[in-house]
């Protein structure tokens, strides 16, 4: 069938367009079944669709900042969370015992470190600090020296008294300043470990204050010394010889107080012919000067003073005891080349001054010291005899630093010498005797003991400090060969010894363990604190009286036992029961050396006492001669 087409054409009409609505509902039907049986992609879907609306995301508004709703709720979650977590673990903190862990109990060397140094406050002379820590003690000797017209110093307030008198023997005084000074440079952290070293720090400076006025420290040279003082070289402050009959008051006829003082202290002076007593007073200076280099004003003024007064020594030689009947009869000096390389190392070290090593290196000085002569008392270090101890301090110098040419020859003839001192004590060789109880008898038998057996007991735990921090394990007695530990036991022996573990049972230390000395020969420990003054003879009563000493002088080691192991506790008998500065000083040394060893095995502080060496840049030995047919 045709239609008319509006665009001038014929129009074709199928016969299938006629169909019915309901035919084409039907068909639309199937194409709408159909379309949904496949997937449509995004597109189709919105024009089917169209647009669908987003779904809104909700904020919390804080006031200064608006934050996502779910952001806002999780944050506050792990807030509310963590806290409650840590107040948990804080309430299983609170009522979970607790176990505490102690510090390990102080060793026996440490304990009785704490006393030794204690008996230097009990020596004090001058204006005493509160802190002093001594309750029986006082100020004293507040007029020394002072009212001298005309003299080089201006007053002599100071220092230490020498033992159980109250006389102020410079010599002794000056060698216990520097062994208290080497003992710290070598074990700072040691002191410091048993919270002592602030207190030797200051034990030291109350001797070095009263050094730098028995001369004058400020010069660059001088003619005058104070023995037992220094502002000239004066032996000695006080008066002690009784031998003449004289019942005039002094320091030894008189049994007083210090506190009650009241007769006149004379001043030995020396313009010449003290080398020995101006040397050692340099070597306190010069340790001393190492201890205080975080001083640098004060270690600079003992510094100076150490020059000035070993120049002086070395200008105007002589033993300071030779002109003197009192100092030769308590602190003879037997020579003075001892403590020429004794001081003259000590201010090597504190002043990098090659001169001094140049001087003390010399081949003739170590054999005027004795360093080749050998003999029965070879090896035994005191207030006297310095040779032991310069030696192995120069051994130090070797072994850490090895200078070579041109001091490497004496060097290493000192650190043979050192060895060889180190076999002598050893109980193999017989070299010295020991009593059945085991004490050494440097002394050979004579009164007196305990002090040489401290001052080797440092020596040899020192010793042994070089060795292994050097990393050597030990070192040869002959064809022998020995371990460092060998050293630690020998000194170990003596100082157990000193604290009781001898036939006696009895401890030489005052006031350490069950047993010890309670009439020790000491003026102020014996006469009662009870505000009355006991004139020159007055005091006699208590100075022989059988009752225990009413005050105890906590720290003092006393003289020590006889060549029995014999020992009387009586305080009239000066041999057994007098302490000494000298005798302490060497006992802190060792115990120090010793203490703590549980925690470390004694390390030494390696670099301190080079910090003003410079670097050594060995000279290249001289070449050998020509050859000649």
């Amino acid at each position: 069938m045709y239609g008319r087409d509006p665009w001038g054409g014929p129009l074709e009409i199928n016969a299938t367009d006629s169909a019915t609505d309901d035919d084409r509902s039907r068909n639309l039907n199937d194409v709408d079944r159909a379309a949904l049986s496949r997937p449509l992609d995004e597109t189709q879907q919105s024009w089917l669709l169209g647009p669908t609306e987003q779904k809104k995301k909700k904020y919390v508004d804080l006031g200064c900042i608006i934050v996502s709703r779910k952001i806002f709720v999780w944050t506050v979650g792990i807030v509310v969370a963590a806290a409650l977590l840590a107040g948990f673990i804080t309430l299983i903190v609170k009522t979970v015992p607790r176990h505490h862990h102690k510090n390990p109990a102080p060793d026996n060397y440490t304990i009785a470190l704490h006393k030794a140094l204690k008996f230097f406050n009990a020596q004090k002379s001058g204006k005493l600090p509160r802190h002093n820590n001594v309750s029986w003690r006082g100020s004293s000797g507040l007029q020394d020296g002072k009212g001298d017209s005309g003299s080089f110093y201006k007053d002599l307030v100071g220092g230490y008294y020498d033992a159980g008198d109250t006389i102020k023997f410079n010599f002794p005084m000056a060698y216990a300043m520097t062994m208290l000074s080497w003992s710290v440079i070598e074990y700072s952290a040691k002191y410091e470990a048993a919270g002592e070293l602030a207190h030797v720090r200051e034990l030291i400076k109350w001797g070095t204050d009263y050094f730098l006025k028995t001369f004058n420290s400020t010069a660059d040279s001088i003619d005058d010394l104070v023995s037992q003082l220094f502002p000239h070289l004066n032996s000695k402050v006080g008066a002690g010889n009784t031998d003449d009959g004289s019942t005039d008051p002094n320091d030894h006829y008189c049994w007083m107080r210090p506190e009650d003082m009241d007769y006149k202290r004379p001043v030995t002076t020396c313009n010449g012919g003290c080398s020995d007593l101006a040397a050692e007073m340099a070597a306190a200076l010069a340790s001393a000067s190492i201890v205080f280099k975080d001083n640098r004003e004060y270690s600079k003024k003992l510094v100076h003073g150490a020059k000035t007064v070993y120049q002086f020594g070395r200008t105007r030689r002589g033993r300071y005891s030779a002109g003197t009947a009192e100092s030769a009869k308590f602190y003879n000096s037997s020579m003075y080349w001892d403590e020429f390389i004794w001081g003259g190392a000590w201010l090597y070290y504190a002043t990098g001054n090659v001169t001094y090593l140049d001087l003390i290196t010399k081949p003739t000085m170590a054999k005027h010291a004795g360093a080749f002569w050998g003999g029965p008392y070879y090896g035994v270090f005191s207030w006297d005899n310095k040779l032991a101890g310069a030696q192995l301090l120069l051994s130090r110098l070797r072994l850490f630093l090895s200078p070579g040419y041109p001091y490497e020859e004496i060097l290493r003839t000192f650190h043979n010498q050192t060895s060889i001192v180190m076999c002598s004590y050893l109980p193999y060789f017989n070299k010295f005797n020991r009593t059945r109880g085991g004490l050494i008898e440097l002394n050979h038998g004579d009164p007196q003991p305990l002090q040489y057996a401290a001052n080797a007991a440092f020596l040899a735990t020192l010793y042994s400090d070089y060795l292994d921090a050097a990393d050597t394990p030990g070192w040869y007695c002959g064809p022998n060969f020995y371990s460092t530990s060998v050293l630690r036991d020998f000194s170990r022996s003596q100082i157990d010894y000193i604290l009781g573990k001898n036939p006696r049972k009895m401890s030489y230390l005052v006031g350490f363990g069950p047993k010890y000395p309670k009439h020790v020969h000491h003026r102020g420990a014996s006469i009662p604190k009870n505000k009355v003054k006991y004139n020159c003879k007055g005091g006699w009563k208590w100075r022989d009286s059988k009752k225990p000493n009413p005050n105890t002088i906590e720290g003092a080691m006393v003289a020590g036992p006889d060549k029995r192991d014999g020992f009387r506790d009586v305080r009239t008998n000066y041999n057994y029961t007098e302490p000494t500065l000298a005798g302490n000083a060497g006992l802190v040394a060792a115990l120090v050396a010793l203490s703590g060893e549980e925690e470390a095995s004694g390390t030494i502080d390696k670099n301190t006492i080079f910090s003003a060496v410079p670097p050594l840049f060995p000279t290249p030995p001289p070449p050998p001669a020509p050859w000649r047919p």
